[in-house]
């Protein structure tokens, strides 16, 4: 079986499980403590219902979707509405390259990149344990030898200096509870000229049907990765509903 057809194959498979495990189980998110105002952040007692009461350079930090949300990642209908085929073939990838898929969730795109990189690796980083083991289990069943799932913390993508030449963050970054210290510690894992690659729905706009806070604009993105040393480089509006923004570290 080819290697896309079978991995969708098994995504259904899963897709039913996890609906079938989760139909008694009311919608939730993973709620993450707030700390304390500080230089970096503010905390508000009022906010909106969909973030955590954290705010970040202005912008509210939102609720982080749960590993009961698997389903939704690997919906049938994801390529079609939202093209992922087309972030990956943006990212003119190396064979040899090493990519960071932070927030990786269930490796949707993880095991799409897999095969532009056979002679180099992607890292699976997430702070949902629950995730990774649906990770393991597609790199099992699709023998899969050059993904490797990372346990990340709130702070920390566990990822060593130097060691990567890019990280991409799907719909993930506008969820980090601190996005400051974990975009530090992703740019010292970038090689020199490294890149970092952000895929968001577009906050400018409104008719877009997806909540305010799981939307940024691109002003905003690139005012958080200025503010850790990255330098913008593109924007492609190639993706129906959502920006992919390119940043690159200097060398």
């Amino acid at each position: 079986m080819h290697y896309s057809k079978k991995y969708n194959f098994i995504a259904s498979i899963l897709f039913i499980s996890v609906i079938i495990c989760t139909s008694f189980i009311s919608p939730t998110h993973t709620t993450i403590a707030a700390t304390n105002s500080s230089p970096v952040y503010e905390q508000r007692k009022t906010h909106n219902q969909d973030g955590i009461g954290k705010y970040y350079m202005g912008r509210e930090i939102a609720k982080v979707m749960g590993h009961t949300g698997a389903a939704w990642l690997e919906r049938p209908s994801r390529e079609t509405e939202e093209k992922p085929s087309k972030i990956v073939d943006a990212l003119n990838l190396k064979s040899t390259d090493v990519v960071a898929d932070i927030g990786a969730g269930t490796g949707y795109l993880s095991f799409r990149i897999a095969p532009k990189v056979p002679q180099g690796k992607v890292l699976a980083v997430d702070i949902q344990p629950e995730m990774l083991d649906i990770i393991n289990f597609f790199k099992q069943e699709l023998n899969v030898t050059n993904v490797e799932p990372i346990l990340a913390t709130l702070t920390n993508p566990n990822l060593p200096n130097t060691s990567i030449d890019l990280a991409l963050m799907v719909d993930a970054y506008h969820e980090f509870a601190y996005p400051q210290e974990v975009m530090q510690a992703i740019v010292k894992a970038l090689k020199p000229g490294g890149r970092v690659v952000l895929v968001e729905y577009r906050g400018e706009n409104p008719f877009i049907m997806i909540k305010g806070l799981h939307k940024m604009t691109q002003k905003q993105v690139k005012k958080e990765m200025q503010a850790v040393g990255l330098t913008w480089r593109e924007t492609k509006n190639l993706l129906p509903q959502q920006h992919l923004m390119i940043f690159e570290k200097q060398s």
